[in-house]
């Protein structure tokens, strides 16, 4: 049974987590980011069969919000993961546990580009599993209009910003808010609403929000898995990623599934997916 937490609290928004324990003392965590291209989703999308899937190989799950943009911009949103590994090392022994030192953080598309960023923090996780998640937020993908979204019905901007609150956030269902990112990648103005910045003019300051650009020998233990038919993250995002690793000799790896699209990992039936997560699951044991 879970327990639901608040991490913070900051301008009336109450940030959450959910803790699903396992019967174990000082137990290794895995804290889990969930997609949603910044703009939508909460705490509730992780897969139910996944927790169960971490809690019978010994480990403790906890999957968290954060605030959404673009009501809240990209600095504050990788803030809020700060703040959440840093409530878990800080707090999570006493009340769940956990075993500070043995933190790993899972991500999915959005939520692994977050994770990939929590290993430039300076309080890091031990260990990192990206699910089709990006490195470089200034690729052309992102800041171009993207041909996959372009067939696909016009958002126009007048109805994106209809969706917009006026107040900070850290939970909305994708059906309130899929226009909003559906308007930025037809546009190329991803960046534009996360961060308030022209990627055109303000390289530098984007700079310290591509984990590709900012790896260093401390990055930790890296775990990158990647469809190579994903339309929406390109495929060679994991790629590029696993090949800065690789030079600054941070363990990684990177499992390639035949043909698959975005969200694979959604498909537990599939042989390979299992397969996938069996990968996973040796890995996180291995490096917690």
């Amino acid at each position: 049974m879970e327990t639901t937490f608040i991490y913070k609290t900051t301008n009336n928004c109450e940030i959450k987590g959910d803790f699903y324990p396992i019967n174990e003392e000082n137990s290794p965590l895995i804290v889990y980011i969930h997609g949603g291209g910044l703009v939508w989703g909460s705490r509730n999308d992780i897969n139910q069969e996944q927790i169960s899937l971490y809690n019978q190989a010994g480990f403790s799950v906890c999957s968290i919000d954060y605030r959404l943009a673009p009501e809240t911009k990209l600095p504050e949103i990788t803030e809020d993961i700060q703040d959440a590994l840093i409530w878990l090392k800080e707090k999570g022994r006493e009340k769940f546990d956990i075993d500070p030192e043995r933190i790993a953080i899972i991500g999915s598309s959005a939520g692994a580009y977050l994770a990939l960023m929590s290993g430039t923090f300076r309080i890091k996780p031990k260990a990192i599993v990206s699910f089709y998640g990006y490195g470089d937020i200034l690729g052309d993908w992102y800041t171009k209009p993207s041909p996959h979204f372009a067939k696909m019905t016009k958002v126009p901007e007048a109805l994106a910003r209809q969706l917009i609150q006026n107040k900070p956030i850290s939970e909305a269902p994708i059906e309130r808010r899929y226009a909003i990112y559906l308007y930025c990648r037809q546009q190329g103005k991803w960046i534009n609403y996360v961060s308030a910045l022209n990627p055109a003019t303000n390289t530098q300051k984007l700079h310290p929000y591509c984990p590709v650009q900012n790896i260093d020998s401390n990055y930790p233990a890296t775990l990158l898995l990647h469809g190579d038919a994903d339309k929406d993250v390109p495929y060679e995002e994991s790629v590029k990623m696993g090949q800065a690793l690789e030079k600054f000799n941070v363990k990684q790896q990177l499992i390639t599934i035949p043909n698959g699209e975005h969200t694979f990992d959604q498909d537990m039936q599939n042989p390979v997916v299992i397969q996938a997560f069996d990968q996973v699951i040796t890995f996180l044991k291995t490096n917690l």
